[in-house]
């Protein structure tokens, strides 16, 4: 059991019967790891030769870490199950944006296929909690 699990099951965080605390825990620990690739990959884009090609993918992956640190500290703390849905798909979005452009430089760029592959992970893992949610 994750440590984000264990702590979700020692109080009531509860969207409805079809999310339970081990999909939540999987989104949860999904966001952490997306919020770490795209911070990093972004500070990685700054440093590379290409600066000017990537701007467009730095700013993409810094919202994408500022979307999914808001959504993943409310949804460790439950709430209101609507807005909760609204800032999944949000964060979706976020991710999906991120993905898409660090998708097109991870031929050359490591970081940046490491930062698709973690902002897909997490799209799919807030596409789950969404399907409970309108269950």
């Amino acid at each position: 059991m994750s440590q984000t699990r264990e702590l979700l099951d020692t109080f009531a965080v509860s969207f409805r019967p079809q999310v339970s605390s081990q999909q939540l825990a999987a989104v949860i620990d999904a966001m952490a790891a997306c919020e770490e690739a795209v911070t990093a990959c972004a500070a990685a884009m700054v440093a590379e030769d290409d600066v000017q090609a990537l701007q467009d993918a730095i700013v993409r992956d810094l919202n994408c870490a500022d979307v999914v640190t808001a959504v993943r500290r409310m949804i460790s703390r439950g709430g209101d199950i609507t807005l909760m849905g609204t800032l999944l798909e949000a964060c979706v979005m976020a991710c999906e944006h991120s993905a898409e452009l660090c998708a097109k430089h991870a031929h050359h760029h490591d970081h940046c296929r490491i930062c698709s592959e973690a902002t897909l992970r997490c799209a799919q893992a807030c596409r789950e909690v969404l399907r409970g949610l309108h269950g």
